[in-house]
């Protein structure tokens, strides 16, 4: 049988995500997804928000990620195994969807490990050209994996990023990172411990996989004035910086409720005041307020960003042309005869 056009769902594989990445332009693309971001954390309070289910194990954890407008709903499945890198696998996979609310019809279905590498670096980057000291233009990237790249881009993208000082307790990490952004006009600097990665750098990214209590960053090491991008610590039992570091900075957040269980802040009090960023993009709260103030934007991912990344992605399909008609929905004529369309399936005897 031949489908009809209700039953076919565009789908997004990674060989065509890797198309449009390349036919946009990847800077391009990270301002695009970071456009789309912002626009929809100005709207914020129209989303349906919850932290997101996560099945835990002692190798890692698998999450669903979901959320709607009103209009368009969507969810992210994504996994995070921080030993699959030694298995030659990825730390990171994931795909999402997007479906009509109306009719609850899925419009969109899409790899997102590569996607959700985007999102993250577009986000990082959204949220320092609010938070970060006037002018920066040097970061430190301590841990040089697989989003290592994408951050450092995304900030040279939006951020008019100069200089990028790269340390990971693996050289190998930081010699991949260093040749990958050898041609990419930014400079770069390898390092040989955290120490000297911070020094000169006005945005400090910490982004390690270790699924555990961590201190990448001691209290003394960080100073005045600087923008802390914290990435790495995505899940319970799971962090990068002294609490010393958090009780001296304004901090940040996505959704509290969540990043209470995964981020930084599960070292704090439950009701250690933090800011929600959505309301700095609005204009209810002051982001960076002085030249001596540490910010701290406490990631750890929420749905919205990647509803905004796969609506992003809908909306160039029709110019590129880079998707597959997935034959995904059961589509009898009749929308009571499932059964009869079965039957009528049958292979000819």
């Amino acid at each position: 049988m031949t489908p009809s056009d209700k039953a076919l769902v565009p789908f997004v594989s990674v060989d065509h995500m890797m198309q449009l990445i390349h036919q946009i332009g990847l800077e391009p693309m990270l301002r695009g997804i970071a456009e789309y971001i912002e626009a929809d954390f100005h709207r914020w309070e129209l989303f349906d928000k919850t932290p997101r289910v996560a099945s835990h194990s002692a190798e890692g954890v698998i999450e669903l990620m979901p959320t709607s407008d009103g209009e368009v709903y969507g969810f992210k499945y994504v996994n995070g195994h921080p030993k699959n890198t030694k298995e030659g696998l990825q730390t990171v996979t994931a795909f999402g969807l997007l479906a009509d609310v109306a009719t609850g019809y899925p419009v969109l279905l899409s790899e997102m490990t590569m996607l959700t590498a985007l999102r993250t670096a577009a986000t990082s980057a959204m949220v320092a050209k609010h938070l970060a000291p006037k002018g920066a233009d040097t970061m430190a990237m301590i841990g040089n994996g697989a989003q290592s790249e994408f951050q450092t881009l995304a900030m040279k993208a939006i951020c008019g990023l100069k200089t990028v000082r790269l340390y990971d307790i693996d050289p190998a990490a930081t010699r991949k990172c260093a040749a990958n952004l050898a041609s990419h006009g930014i400079t770069v600097v390898s390092c040989a411990n955290p120490e000297e990665a911070i020094q000169g750098a006005q945005i400090l990214t910490t982004c390690t996989a270790d699924k555990q209590y961590a201190t990448i960053l001691t209290d003394n090491m960080v100073g005045a004035g600087v923008h802390i991008n914290a990435i790495g610590g995505d899940c319970p039992g799971k962090t990068e910086l002294a609490a010393g570091i958090l009780q001296r900075s304004d901090i940040f957040v996505e959704y509290p409720p969540q990043t209470r269980i995964e981020g930084e802040i599960q070292q704090l009090a439950d009701d250690h005041p933090v800011i929600e960023f959505w309301q700095v993009v609005t204009g209810q709260h002051k982001g960076r307020v002085s030249d001596r103030q540490i910010t701290l934007f406490d990631s750890v991912g929420f749905a919205i960003e990647d509803f905004s990344a796969l609506r992003y992605v809908r909306d160039q399909l029709e110019a590129t042309g880079l998707y597959h008609a997935l034959d995904l929905l059961a589509d009898p004529d009749d929308p009571r005869d499932l059964f009869g369309m079965l039957q009528r399936a049958a292979p000819e005897d």
